[in-house]
């Protein structure tokens, strides 16, 4: 393994291989195009693509793709080759041309768009996002793009988070000329998002059509060991996990992503990959790049990767946990204390305007999670409750209460608090353990977004914390620019916000009871389902926001609410399909061959031995006709209220299925559970939790 630093980013057309390969003046060009964002000039972009097509074919590329991320949680890319035939002869040379790596142009009728385009309305654009480097992969030159429509609006989940970082970055340089700039003159958000999998073996997972069909199991037993023992966290890789992990790894290092950290997680056949920090966009892509590339080197190996946030009840869930900080343009981290009095009332104004941020738009941060398969992991499984609040640790929330009221710090250093003088006492570093019943935790030197769903695009939570934040720099930035005494003033806005913001700080078990009454009494949301989040998208408060920063127009707001609509009640239907198909054509036959076999067994031995020896029998019998007579009313039932949902559509078509679909499917999920616990081994048609969780050794 001696070659990994040759190997890093060796299928990525990176700042190396553009300097290397570029004349000097396109190469500079680029960069600043990159860093501004503005349009890329036609002269250089045909130098760009010449030299980015020579470079792909030389690793084997014969295709090109602009790679885009639609309204959906993957991916979209539409593959064409470099072959150009030659005028008036049979032969073809192999060309790329500036308007190709610039602009695409596939259908867009048939991604979601929210009403925003119309069937025949076909036509969108992909556009080259130069700010993230392209690759090559599986013979192809990935470039990363944005999705626009023919009327200019976002179709996609990258062009909003560019937007909102441009927007942060605005306010962010505001309040590092309040402290002259010290730190730099801007900064961008940083994001490393934690990936959580499940690893299962094919043959046992294709067996199973909700796997298969919907990513989670819609029934199954619990096995007789889960992980009530802790001896998966952390443990010993097996053989043929650290193979899969081992060529992940060469893989994602080969396309540039900062693969760092692997290991066991809480739930049998579940895992862990842990990227470096880097910019929120490329953050992004490389999330969705880890997913996809999981999914392929796990087929490689006989595995199956699954992403699903609850593929399994009764054990740990798969959360993205989103690690989001602000690093200046001169490489110091903002959310990290500083050495100097200054240094740590700069990190005590961001602090507070993120805990400010979060109070005031608590719904938004919920509704940036919110689907129908995180909805099943919210709450339990060190995966945080559906109540949005702040973790900052006692020794820091000791601090900014003693701030609050004007008294005496209690901690390494006993002093009166006066933000801006010489005796602001220095700020440990690890100012908290680590809470893993919080939504929002302060570690350190940024904060942990545990909320995030394993298979949710990262894209959708860092949008709203980027552009949340913005707003209360933004406030900030506005009430001290012309300030006369900035201590002093400084001093009166900390304490302010602390004492309108403190209600979202929380550093207790978010998982008790006691918690959620406790959240209440202080005006905190508990938005529980993803049909009781969405509607706050949508409120006039979160459109002014967005609007105001440049990041959604209100039309691409409310198109985005009907998407997540739409894809919340279809996949519930989708579920409620599958698991009505199942038990038709295999859970009730089974129920009635084993009934069978059971009846068969009790007149043979009520001859010889007579009725007394039967007992055991008859009472098997008597349950499993009882279940599967429920089960028979329960499917009817579901049955009938998928068919009135389909009816439906918006709000309460997908209320509908939270109040009335998804119940039922848990009442025919108990039945199912109790038939599988006495229904015998030979006639029970799918592989069991045992089978699943323990597939892979």
């Amino acid at each position: 393994m001696n070659d990994i630093p040759e190997t890093f980013g060796s299928a990525v057309f990176n700042d190396e291989k553009m300097r290397e390969r570029l004349p000097k003046e396109i190469y500079e060009s680029l960069k600043k195009t990159a860093e501004s964002g503005a349009r890329l000039e036609a002269s250089i972009a045909d130098v760009v693509a010449e030299k980015m097509k020579e470079w792909a074919c030389e690793m084997g590329a014969t295709h090109y793709t602009h790679w885009f991320q639609p309204m959906t949680n993957i991916t979209a890319e539409k593959h064409d080759s470099f072959i150009t035939p030659v005028k008036g002869s049979d032969r073809i040379i192999m060309e790329f041309r500036g308007k190709e790596l610039s602009y695409g142009e596939p259908d867009a009728s048939s991604l979601p768009n929210g009403g925003l385009r119309a069937t025949f309305e076909a036509r969108g654009y992909t556009a080259w996002d130069p700010s993230s480097y392209a690759f090559v992969k599986d013979g192809t030159l990935f470039i990363p793009s944005v999705f626009i429509s023919y009327s200019g609006e976002a179709l996609d989940k990258k062009t909003p988070l560019l937007r909102s970082v441009q927007a942060l970055g605005k306010q962010v340089s505001r309040i590092l000329a309040l402290f002259h700039n010290a730190s730099g003159t801007t900064a961008t958000p940083t994001v490393g998002a934690e990936q959580e999998y499940f690893l299962i073996d094919k043959e046992v997972y294709l067996k199973r059509p909700d796997l298969v069909t919907c990513g989670r199991t819609l029934f199954g037993a619990p096995p007789a060991k889960g992980q009530e023992l802790h001896d998966h966290y952390f443990g010993a890789i097996k053989p043929r996990v650290k193979a899969f992990m081992a060529d992940l790894d060469r893989e994602l290092w080969k396309l540039g992503v900062l693969a760092k950290t692997k290991h066991n997680e809480a739930a049998p056949s579940q895992h862990e990959l842990a990227p470096l920090f880097t910019g929120a966009n490329v953050a992004t892509d490389h999330n969705q790049l880890t997913m996809s590339v999981m999914r392929t080197i796990a087929e490689k190996h006989g595995l199956v990767c699954l992403l699903h946030e609850k593929p399994f009840k009764g054990v740990n869930g798969s959360g993205k946990h989103n690690n989001w900080s602000l690093l200046s343009d001169t490489g110091v981290n903002l959310l990290a204390p500083g050495e100097t009095p200054s240094e740590n009332a700069q990190f005590l104004l961001f602090l507070t305007a993120i805990i400010k941020a979060v109070d005031d738009h608590q719904d938004l941060l919920r509704m940036s999670v919110a689907t129908a398969s995180n909805d099943h992991r919210l709450g339990a499984n060190e995966a945080p409750p559906a109540i949005i609040s702040v973790s900052l640790g006692e020794e820091l929330t000791d601090l900014l209460s003693a701030l609050e009221k004007n008294a005496t710090y209690h901690g390494k250093e006993k002093v009166q608090i006066e933000i801006g003088a010489d005796i602001l006492p220095k700020i440990p570093k690890d100012t908290t353990d680590r809470n893993r019943t919080s939504p929002f935790a302060f570690t350190g030197n940024k904060f942990e977004f545990r909320m995030p769903g394993s298979s949710l695009s990262v894209s959708g939570p860092n949008i709203v914390l980027n552009t949340i934040v913005a707003e209360a720099l933004d406030d900030f930035a506005t009430k001290l620019e012309h300030s006369e005494n900035f201590s002093a003033d400084l001093n009166k806005l900390i304490r302010e916000t602390i004492v309108l913001h403190k209600r979202i700080i929380f550093n207790g078990d978010g998982y008790s009871k006691s918690w959620e009454e406790e959240a209440e009494k202080r005006g905190l949301l508990n938005l529980k389902t993803t049909a009781d989040a969405l509607p706050c998208f949508i409120k006039e408060k979160s459109r002014k926001l967005f609007e105001k920063y440049g990041v959604f127009t209100e039309a691409e707001i409310y198109s985005r609410y009907q998407i997540l609509l739409e894809s919340y009640s279809t996949t519930v239907d989708i579920e409620a399909l599958t698991i009505a198909d199942m038990v038709k054509r295999n859970i009730l036959p089974a129920a009635e061959a084993y009934e069978n076999e059971l009846c068969d067994i009790i007149l043979k031995k009520r001859d010889i031995l007579g009725e007394e020896s039967v007992r055991t029998e008859k009472t098997v019998l008597e349950r499993t006709s009882s279940l599967a007579e429920n089960l028979t009313g329960l499917l009817g039932d579901l049955e009938k209220k998928v068919a009135y949902s389909k009816g439906l559509t918006g709000l309460p078509q997908a209320i509908y299925c939270k109040e009335e679909i998804l119940p039922t499917m848990a009442e025919i999920r108990e039945v199912i559970d109790s038939l599988e616990r006495i229904v015998d081994a030979a006639f029970w048609r799918f592989p069991t939790y045992n089978d699943l969780l323990y597939s892979v050794n």
